[in-house]
This record gives C-alpha cells, structure tokens and sequence, in this order.
C-alpha cells in the first residue's frame, strides 16, 4: 500500500524522487557511472579496506620521494586504523617522509567558534597526533612544521596556506550522515547562489548539522550527542575540488546488517550534484570512492 510524506523539515536534500531513485540501486550496480574519472569500488573485507587505504597513501609517499617532489595531503580524523598501518609500513620500509606536508580537514569548536585545545580528549588534533604520526618513527616523520591543523587562528587563511603548497596532491576523506565533506554541512547550501559560487567556498567555522552530532556521538561520544561540540572549523569545496586527486574510504557499517552510511553512499555517488549533498561534487572530479561491502548491501527496511 502506497504511503506518501514529506521529508523531515531538518534534511537539507528535499529531493524525495531522487532519493527512492538511488534507494533503489542495487548492490551490483552501485559501481556503474557515467564519469569514467569517478572511479567506485567495493572492498567485501574490513581488513583489506583498511590496508588499501594505508598503501594508497604510502605509495604516494614513495611515488613523490622518487620524482623529487613534495607530497601534500589533506587528511581525515576518521577512520583510523589505516594510519597505524600505514606508519608500520613507513618504519619497516624506512621510508622518510621529510618531503611530507598535511593539512588536516577539520577540528571541533564551541557555540563561539574557538577551536578545541589539543589537551581536550575529543581534539581531532590529539587523535591524529596519537594515531598517526606519533606511531611513525621519529627520524621518519614529517617535520611538525609540515603538520598543519585548521584552528580558530588560521582558519580563515587556511585555505591559502594549502593553494600555496600547490593545492593537495590527495585529498582524503569520507562520507558524513548528511552527505558531507569534511564538516561542509549539507545545509550550508542555502548560503550559495550557484554551484560555482558554491565550489570556490574555503575553510571557515561551520554549525554543525544535527545529523553530524548524532553521527559522531554514535561512533566517538559513545552514543552521548551532548557531548559533542555544537561548531568547527573546516575545509571546504574549494579545497577538495582544488586537489590534484581525492580518495575517498566510506567504511560505515555498525555490525548486525546496520550501515548508516548505506544510502548516503549512493546519493553522494549517483544522486544529482548539488549543494546540499555535499559530497556530490566528487562525481565531477578525478577521485576513487571505496565502499566497504557492508555499506555497499541493498538499502530495505528491516524490522527487529
């Protein structure tokens, strides 16, 4: 029996044909589009997600290293366990990473846009710090001066700092409940004219969505959305539609047949590109988009 509503007066993307369009993607085509240069993949294995990710990263390293380049990356907090891999292989290899420079994506802030100290135990910057490069050798590691973070001092020069390195030779990054990018939130839609408008944004502070609170108190709050900070300061589409390259790792699946990523994979890779999917400007840009297989399983409705 047909049963017909509108969406939540929350959700930014008020497309609902859209939206039942790429619901019903099946799992065997969700790597089929139009854009040869949006290249979709699914990896079945969560181990063999995370140590594809650690090598891409690592064979850019190395590939920069032997042509005598820099090697410029924008980086997510999220996930994580790639970056302990990665570290492994750097150290086991004894691959220097003295021509490395990053530029993470974002950091939380409070109600008036201050960004969270590193002493804070939710600081993006402690979490990368610890699970990143601390893990790496000393005499390997890029020099602190090459590991930047967006903070309420530089923010509003952030983005130039990563034009001036040449822009990113990678841009990494994931896919967040609302479609967005970094923190680019989905409603920050409403702020633009037009998707060229839209596309030249930079780093700013950001309110976030309700569905990133929700998000991130369920995997890094222990479920605790008051404890999440209301703002932060991030990245925006310039920076990613600036980068040479994007990857971008969508690993969302709880357990138990629950992904809360599953049908925000597909909006954001075969929905129209606009400006309240964030993510949907990575369909008109070279990037890899990497789904694990449980997020990559049919959308249904499933009843406990």
């Amino acid at each position: 029996m047909a049963f017909k509503y509108d969406l939540s007066k929350f959700i930014s993307f008020r497309d609902a044909e859209a939206c039942a369009r790429v619901r019903a993607i099946r799992k065997e085509d969700i790597c089929k589009h139009p854009n040869p240069e949006f290249k979709i993949r699914v990896i079945e294995d969560l181990g063999e997600f995370y140590a594809e990710f650690a090598l891409d990263i690592v064979g850019r390293i190395v590939r920069a290293a032997e042509a005598g380049e820099q090697c410029v990356f924008i980086l997510p907090v999220g996930p994580v366990p790639q970056y302990s891999i990665a570290a492994r292989m750097i150290n086991e290899l004894g691959i220097s990473c003295a021509h490395v420079h990053t530029f993470n994506m974002d950091e939380y802030a409070d109600q008036d846009g201050n960004t969270a100290p590193p002493e804070w135990e939710g600081s993006f910057e402690t979490a990368m710090m610890e699970n990143c490069f601390a893990k790496i050798d000393e005499a390997l590691r890029p020099p602190l001066e090459q590991i930047h973070f967006p903070h309420t001092g530089n923010v509003n020069d952030y983005s130039k700092m990563i034009a001036d390195m040449g822009g990113a030779d990678c841009c990494y990054g994931g896919i967040g409940w609302c479609g967005h990018i970094a923190f680019w939130e989905s409603h920050l839609g409403d702020e633009f004219d037009s998707m060229e408008e839209y596309k030249q944004a930079g780093a700013r502070i950001v309110e976030l969505h309700p569905m990133t609170i929700m998000q991130n108190a369920l995997h890094s709050f222990g479920s605790d959305w008051s404890w999440v900070p209301p703002k932060a300061a991030t990245i925006g589409p310039a920076d990613i539609v600036g980068a040479k390259y994007r990857s971008f790792w969508l690993d969302g699946y709880v357990g138990g047949g629950i992904a809360w990523q599953r049908f925000i994979a597909r909006l954001v890779a075969h929905g129209p590109v606009n400006k309240y999917v964030p993510g949907s400007i990575l369909q008109e840009v070279p990037t890899s988009y990497t789904i694990l297989g449980g997020v990559a399983d049919d959308v249904a409705i499933e009843m406990a």
